[in-house]
Protein backbone atom coordinates (compact mmCIF):
# COMPACT_ATOMS: atom_id res chain seq x y z
CA UNK A 1 0.00 0.00 0.00
CA UNK A 2 1.15 3.50 -0.87
CA UNK A 3 1.05 6.64 1.31
CA UNK A 4 0.89 10.22 -0.01
CA UNK A 5 -0.67 11.79 3.09
CA UNK A 6 2.46 13.65 4.22
CA UNK A 7 1.67 17.32 4.72
CA UNK A 8 4.11 19.97 5.99
CA UNK A 9 6.83 17.32 5.91
CA UNK A 10 6.28 16.98 2.17
CA UNK A 11 6.34 20.75 1.78
CA UNK A 12 9.73 20.79 3.49
CA UNK A 13 10.99 18.04 1.19
CA UNK A 14 9.89 20.03 -1.85
CA UNK A 15 11.48 23.18 -0.41
CA UNK A 16 14.89 21.50 -0.45
CA UNK A 17 14.77 21.67 -4.25
CA UNK A 18 13.74 25.28 -4.84
CA UNK A 19 14.39 28.79 -3.56
CA UNK A 20 10.82 30.10 -3.70
CA UNK A 21 8.25 29.13 -1.05
CA UNK A 22 6.37 25.89 -1.78
CA UNK A 23 2.70 26.57 -2.47
CA UNK A 24 -0.21 24.42 -1.38
CA UNK A 25 -0.86 23.74 -5.07
CA UNK A 26 2.64 22.30 -5.54
CA UNK A 27 2.10 19.94 -2.63
CA UNK A 28 -1.32 18.99 -4.01
CA UNK A 29 -0.08 18.40 -7.54
CA UNK A 30 2.71 16.13 -6.34
CA UNK A 31 0.18 14.01 -4.47
CA UNK A 32 -2.26 13.83 -7.36
CA UNK A 33 0.46 12.98 -9.86
CA UNK A 34 1.89 10.26 -7.62
CA UNK A 35 -1.58 8.82 -7.05
CA UNK A 36 -2.40 8.79 -10.76
CA UNK A 37 0.89 7.18 -11.76
CA UNK A 38 1.37 4.68 -8.93
CA UNK A 39 -2.11 3.67 -7.74
CA UNK A 40 -2.58 1.17 -10.62
CA UNK A 41 0.23 -0.83 -9.02
CA UNK A 42 -0.83 -0.53 -5.36
CA UNK A 43 -3.50 -2.40 -3.44
CA UNK A 44 -4.44 0.80 -1.59
CA UNK A 45 -3.38 4.44 -1.35
CA UNK A 46 -3.55 6.84 1.60
CA UNK A 47 -4.40 10.51 0.87
CA UNK A 48 -4.99 13.44 3.23
CA UNK A 49 -8.03 15.72 3.31
CA UNK A 50 -6.02 18.87 3.90
CA UNK A 51 -4.36 18.90 0.49
CA UNK A 52 -5.66 16.35 -1.97
CA UNK A 53 -8.42 13.94 -0.95
CA UNK A 54 -11.37 15.81 -2.48
CA UNK A 55 -9.44 16.55 -5.66
CA UNK A 56 -8.30 12.93 -5.95
CA UNK A 57 -11.93 11.80 -5.75
CA UNK A 58 -13.21 14.47 -8.15
CA UNK A 59 -10.47 13.85 -10.72
CA UNK A 60 -10.64 10.04 -10.44
CA UNK A 61 -6.86 9.79 -10.07
CA UNK A 62 -7.00 6.57 -8.02
CA UNK A 63 -7.04 3.50 -10.23
CA UNK A 64 -9.96 1.07 -10.08
CA UNK A 65 -9.07 -1.80 -7.81
CA UNK A 66 -6.85 0.37 -5.60
CA UNK A 67 -8.52 1.00 -2.24
CA UNK A 68 -8.73 4.63 -1.18
CA UNK A 69 -7.72 5.35 2.42
CA UNK A 70 -8.39 8.80 3.90
CA UNK A 71 -6.35 10.30 6.70
CA UNK A 72 -8.52 11.23 9.66
CA UNK A 73 -5.90 13.02 11.72
CA UNK A 74 -5.31 16.71 12.35
CA UNK A 75 -1.71 17.81 12.95
CA UNK A 76 -0.46 20.74 15.03
CA UNK A 77 3.12 21.92 15.46
CA UNK A 78 4.13 21.80 19.13
CA UNK A 79 7.03 21.00 21.46
CA UNK A 80 9.51 21.97 18.75
CA UNK A 81 8.13 19.27 16.43
CA UNK A 82 6.50 19.73 13.04
CA UNK A 83 3.82 17.27 14.16
CA UNK A 84 3.73 17.70 17.92
CA UNK A 85 0.05 17.13 18.66
CA UNK A 86 -2.49 14.96 16.83
CA UNK A 87 -6.27 14.87 17.17
CA UNK A 88 -9.10 13.33 15.17
CA UNK A 89 -9.92 15.52 12.17
CA UNK A 90 -13.43 16.76 12.88
CA UNK A 91 -13.86 17.95 9.30
CA UNK A 92 -13.90 14.38 8.08
CA UNK A 93 -17.37 13.07 7.16
CA UNK A 94 -16.93 9.28 7.24
CA UNK A 95 -20.38 8.46 5.84
CA UNK A 96 -19.93 10.81 2.89
CA UNK A 97 -16.44 9.48 2.23
CA UNK A 98 -17.68 5.90 2.18
CA UNK A 99 -20.34 6.90 -0.34
CA UNK A 100 -17.55 8.43 -2.45
CA UNK A 101 -15.57 5.20 -2.49
CA UNK A 102 -13.26 5.53 0.51
CA UNK A 103 -12.70 2.13 2.16
CA UNK A 104 -10.66 3.02 5.26
CA UNK A 105 -9.56 5.81 7.58
CA UNK A 106 -6.11 6.23 9.15
CA UNK A 107 -5.21 7.89 12.46
CA UNK A 108 -1.68 8.85 13.51
CA UNK A 109 -1.06 8.47 17.25
CA UNK A 110 1.96 9.97 19.03
CA UNK A 111 3.23 7.65 21.76
CA UNK A 112 5.22 9.41 24.50
CA UNK A 113 6.48 7.42 27.50
CA UNK A 114 5.85 10.18 30.04
CA UNK A 115 2.07 10.33 29.94
CA UNK A 116 -1.03 10.77 27.87
CA UNK A 117 -1.97 7.09 27.84
CA UNK A 118 -5.60 7.64 28.82
CA UNK A 119 -6.03 10.29 26.14
CA UNK A 120 -4.43 8.09 23.48
CA UNK A 121 -6.56 5.09 24.33
CA UNK A 122 -9.72 7.20 24.41
CA UNK A 123 -8.91 8.74 21.03
CA UNK A 124 -8.22 5.38 19.43
CA UNK A 125 -11.44 3.91 20.82
CA UNK A 126 -13.40 6.86 19.44
CA UNK A 127 -11.69 6.54 16.06
CA UNK A 128 -12.46 2.83 15.84
CA UNK A 129 -16.11 3.51 16.67
CA UNK A 130 -16.28 6.24 14.00
CA UNK A 131 -14.95 3.81 11.40
CA UNK A 132 -17.21 0.96 12.48
CA UNK A 133 -20.32 3.15 12.42
CA UNK A 134 -19.51 4.27 8.87
CA UNK A 135 -18.59 0.80 7.60
CA UNK A 136 -14.92 1.72 7.12
CA UNK A 137 -11.72 -0.14 7.94
CA UNK A 138 -9.81 1.44 10.86
CA UNK A 139 -6.04 1.90 10.59
CA UNK A 140 -3.98 3.28 13.46
CA UNK A 141 -0.38 4.47 13.12
CA UNK A 142 1.32 4.79 16.51
CA UNK A 143 4.78 6.39 16.35
CA UNK A 144 7.39 6.59 19.09
CA UNK A 145 8.18 10.13 20.27
CA UNK A 146 10.49 11.61 22.89
CA UNK A 147 9.06 12.41 26.34
CA UNK A 148 8.12 16.00 27.03
CA UNK A 149 9.76 15.98 30.45
CA UNK A 150 13.24 15.64 28.95
CA UNK A 151 13.90 12.24 30.49
CA UNK A 152 16.10 9.63 28.85
CA UNK A 153 14.19 7.42 26.43
CA UNK A 154 14.73 4.67 23.88
CA UNK A 155 12.95 5.06 20.54
CA UNK A 156 12.80 1.30 19.93
CA UNK A 157 11.33 0.66 23.36
CA UNK A 158 8.63 3.17 22.42
CA UNK A 159 7.64 1.15 19.35
CA UNK A 160 6.91 -1.92 21.47
CA UNK A 161 5.35 0.10 24.31
CA UNK A 162 2.98 1.74 21.83
CA UNK A 163 1.98 -1.69 20.53
CA UNK A 164 1.37 -2.92 24.07
CA UNK A 165 -0.82 0.08 24.81
CA UNK A 166 -2.74 0.36 21.54
CA UNK A 167 -2.35 -2.91 19.64
CA UNK A 168 -5.24 -4.74 21.27
CA UNK A 169 -7.91 -2.01 21.17
CA UNK A 170 -9.65 -3.38 18.10
CA UNK A 171 -8.25 -1.47 15.11
CA UNK A 172 -8.51 -3.44 11.88
CA UNK A 173 -4.91 -2.68 10.91
CA UNK A 174 -1.88 -1.50 12.88
CA UNK A 175 0.78 0.50 11.03
CA UNK A 176 4.15 0.23 12.79
CA UNK A 177 7.56 1.84 12.51
CA UNK A 178 10.44 -0.41 11.48
CA UNK A 179 12.46 -1.29 14.59
CA UNK A 180 15.92 0.30 14.65
CA UNK A 181 15.01 2.19 11.45
CA UNK A 182 16.21 -0.94 9.69
CA UNK A 183 19.78 -0.19 10.89
CA UNK A 184 20.61 -3.34 12.82
CA UNK A 185 21.46 -6.96 12.22
CA UNK A 186 18.74 -9.03 10.60
CA UNK A 187 18.33 -11.18 13.71
CA UNK A 188 17.81 -8.12 15.91
CA UNK A 189 15.22 -6.55 13.64
CA UNK A 190 13.41 -9.85 13.14
CA UNK A 191 13.30 -10.43 16.88
CA UNK A 192 11.71 -7.01 17.41
CA UNK A 193 9.18 -7.67 14.64
CA UNK A 194 8.37 -11.04 16.16
CA UNK A 195 7.61 -9.28 19.43
CA UNK A 196 5.30 -6.86 17.60
CA UNK A 197 3.42 -9.83 16.14
CA UNK A 198 3.01 -11.33 19.61
CA UNK A 199 1.80 -8.00 20.98
CA UNK A 200 -0.54 -6.70 18.25
CA UNK A 201 -3.91 -8.43 18.03
CA UNK A 202 -4.64 -8.53 14.31
CA UNK A 203 -2.89 -7.55 11.11
CA UNK A 204 0.01 -5.11 11.03
CA UNK A 205 2.20 -3.50 8.38
CA UNK A 206 5.33 -1.35 8.38
CA UNK A 207 5.81 2.27 7.34
CA UNK A 208 8.98 3.64 5.75
CA UNK A 209 9.57 6.97 7.52
CA UNK A 210 13.03 7.03 9.06
CA UNK A 211 14.26 4.07 7.02
CA UNK A 212 16.83 4.58 4.26
CA UNK A 213 15.35 3.92 0.83
CA UNK A 214 17.78 1.10 0.09
CA UNK A 215 17.20 -0.54 3.48
CA UNK A 216 13.42 -0.66 3.30
CA UNK A 217 13.01 -3.75 1.09
CA UNK A 218 15.01 -5.87 3.53
CA UNK A 219 13.08 -4.38 6.45
CA UNK A 220 9.80 -5.35 4.76
CA UNK A 221 11.11 -8.84 4.05
CA UNK A 222 12.16 -9.41 7.65
CA UNK A 223 8.96 -7.93 9.08
CA UNK A 224 6.79 -10.13 6.85
CA UNK A 225 8.85 -13.20 7.77
CA UNK A 226 7.97 -12.49 11.40
CA UNK A 227 4.26 -11.87 10.98
CA UNK A 228 3.70 -8.50 9.28
CA UNK A 229 1.21 -8.38 6.42
CA UNK A 230 3.08 -5.96 4.16
CA UNK A 231 3.72 -2.23 4.05
CA UNK A 232 1.92 1.11 3.87
CA UNK A 233 4.70 3.46 2.83
CA UNK A 234 5.47 6.56 0.83
CA UNK A 235 8.97 7.97 1.17
CA UNK A 236 10.69 4.68 0.31
CA UNK A 237 8.81 4.72 -3.00
CA UNK A 238 8.71 8.33 -4.19
CA UNK A 239 11.06 10.47 -2.07
CA UNK A 240 13.90 10.49 -4.60
CA UNK A 241 11.47 11.65 -7.31
CA UNK A 242 11.06 14.99 -5.56
CA UNK A 243 12.87 17.73 -7.41
CA UNK A 244 13.11 15.79 -10.67
CA UNK A 245 12.79 17.86 -13.85
CA UNK A 246 10.31 15.29 -15.16
CA UNK A 247 8.31 14.30 -12.08
CA UNK A 248 5.82 12.09 -13.86
CA UNK A 249 8.54 10.37 -15.87
CA UNK A 250 10.58 9.70 -12.75
CA UNK A 251 7.55 8.34 -10.92
CA UNK A 252 6.80 6.05 -13.87
CA UNK A 253 10.32 4.66 -13.86
CA UNK A 254 12.30 4.87 -10.61
CA UNK A 255 9.39 5.12 -8.15
CA UNK A 256 7.39 2.42 -9.90
CA UNK A 257 10.44 0.17 -9.91
CA UNK A 258 10.74 0.58 -6.14
CA UNK A 259 7.05 -0.10 -5.60
CA UNK A 260 7.20 -3.23 -7.74
CA UNK A 261 10.28 -4.42 -5.88
CA UNK A 262 8.50 -4.01 -2.55
CA UNK A 263 5.45 -5.83 -3.93
CA UNK A 264 7.72 -8.66 -5.03
CA UNK A 265 9.31 -8.83 -1.58
CA UNK A 266 5.90 -9.19 0.07
CA UNK A 267 4.73 -11.72 -2.50
CA UNK A 268 7.86 -13.81 -2.15
CA UNK A 269 7.61 -13.74 1.62
CA UNK A 270 4.07 -15.05 1.67
CA UNK A 271 4.80 -17.61 -1.04
CA UNK A 272 7.69 -18.89 1.05
CA UNK A 273 5.50 -19.12 4.14
CA UNK A 274 2.80 -20.95 2.22
CA UNK A 275 5.31 -23.47 0.96
CA UNK A 276 6.97 -24.01 4.32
Amino acid sequence: MLAVDQREALRNMLADHQDAPVSDDQVRQFKLTAARVLSPFASAILIDRQFALDQAIEQHVVAPGCGLIASADHFDSAHGELVGEVTIDRKIDPVRLRAQGVVALKLLVLYRPDGGADERVEMVHEFIDICANAGLVSIIEPVSRQPLDGSVWDWNDGILAAAQELGSLGADLYKAEVPFHGQADESVIRSACRELTRTIEGEWVVLSSGVAEDDFPSAVEWACAEGASGFLAGRAVWASSIGADDLEGTLRTKALERLRRLDAVVGHSFASQAGA
